[in-house]
């Protein structure tokens, strides 16, 4: 089984790649912040530590967390968003894990997982390799502003808590440039997907 890790800035559409292997190729994809969504839910591993770190103020009427809300409080204090990763990221990445061993035990082919802190949490140790997608910080406001009506004042925050370009093309194996057309993008995973055969 080959495991690729996929990362990028917000914004760089790492989503609309993912959905493309889904569709295209037999794969399994795995996304760090759905699974982050799912442990922090009432009556799972993160929910308790989360309320308990950050009150009650977060929750909504049915109990459940307000997601908005506390990337709110998160996003615009560092130390917050610290511990906030601090809870949950060690036990999305023990998720990951045990579905790895799943999935090789199923003879999957393909394992990719998504997320924005792959580098600086270390999935780069349980990853074959890492793919980088690359949209300049511009075009992703435009597409923050205009798809999920962030202020470029969010987005400028959340820039700031990820690695720049250079740090992710340090890290990384393999570079996709998503700053084109949805044709010019699949036909680099084509050609990408495609070298494994040799393997």
């Amino acid at each position: 089984m080959y495991t690729i890790g996929i990362t990028g800035g917000v914004g760089s559409g790492k989503s609309t790649i993912l959905n493309y292997l889904s569709t295209q190729y037999h794969v399994r994809v795995i996304k760090a912040d759905e699974v982050g969504q799912l442990l922090t839910l009432p009556g799972h591993k993160c929910y308790e530590p989360v309320v308990e770190e950050f009150t009650d103020a977060i929750l909504k009427k049915d109990g459940t967390i307000d997601r908005k809300e506390l990337a709110r409080i998160v996003y615009s204090d560092r130390s917050k968003l610290e511990k906030l990763n601090a809870i949950i990221h060690p036990e999305v990445k023990k998720y990951i894990l045990k579905e790895l061993e799943r999935e090789e035990k199923e003879d999957r082919d393909f394992v990719f997982i998504e997320a924005a802190l792959l580098i600086e949490d270390g999935y780069k140790n349980i990853c074959d390799e890492i793919w980088y997608v690359f949209v300049s910080e511009e075009d992703r406001i435009e597409r923050l502003v205009s798809e999920r009506e962030y202020t470029e004042e969010k987005c400028r925050s959340i820039f700031a808590n990820q690695c720049t370009e250079d740090e992710f093309r340090a890290e990384c194996d393999f570079e996709i440039d998503n700053s084109k057309t949805q044709e010019r993008t699949y036909a680099q995973i084509d050609t990408r997907m495609k070298s494994y055969e040799t393997l």
